[in-house]
């Protein structure tokens, strides 16, 4: 294969090629608005909404930038591997009025990576003055929220979609430092349509 090198990344020797290659989608997803947005002052909070591809390289990155990381989500069932596999602080059931009523103006950033139709308001109120709340899912109707929800606080409603090669590469050495990769499962051909009818039901453990 020949390729033009203003278009080729190198891989760090200690990443694993199998998981490191959805770094270079759900990896530089996350890695390109957490840096352009300044989310990575060590001892700041950051919510991720979301626990699948995109939202548990969030996770793994704020843990490596030193921030409180809060997992947001409509599944208590992930609270487990949120916190004891990929280290997260603290997690909130978004349907829980209680738990989301005890998170109010707790966090400085809230990183949105959900693509299934969902209400954004009530993740504004999570966040502190000046607080930041981006969004690199896609879901198929409008994000809408009342005017005093970011008046009232001065908070910022930003998007993000991915990243160049440059920066790219910077985020595949930042992984190599600090030994991140995505978490997958791999599987032969013969397994795809197994694997699709999984994937509908939520049967995925692993987030690639």
């Amino acid at each position: 294969m020949v390729c033009n090198e203003s278009f080729v990344v190198k891989v760090p020797e200690n990443l694993p090629l199998d998981a490191t290659a959805p770094l270079l989608c759900a990896g530089i997803t996350v890695y390109s608005p957490m840096k352009y947005f300044q989310m990575t002052e060590p001892g700041k909070s950051l919510g991720v909404v979301g626990l699948g591809g995109l939202g548990h390289m969030a996770v793994k990155f704020g843990k490596a930038f030193g921030l409180q990381v809060t997992v947001i989500s409509t599944s208590p069932s992930k609270e487990k591997e949120a916190r004891e596999v990929l280290g997260a602080d603290h997690f909130v059931i978004s349907k829980d009025e209680k738990q989301m009523q005890a998170a109010v103006k707790s966090l400085d950033f809230i990183i949105d990576t959900v693509s299934a139709n969902h209400p954004v308001e009530p993740l504004l109120s999570l966040l502190k003055v000046n607080g930041k709340l981006v969004i690199v899912g896609l879901p198929e109707k409008p994000v809408q929220f009342a005017a005093p929800a970011v008046v009232m606080g001065r908070r910022f409603v930003g998007g993000s979609l991915i990243g160049g090669v440059k920066e790219t590469q910077e985020m595949l050495d930042f992984c190599g430092e600090h030994n991140i990769s995505c978490m997958i499962e791999n599987i032969s051909m013969e397994y795809v349509n197994t694997a699709m009818e999984r994937l509908a039901k939520g049967d995925i453990k692993l987030f690639r």
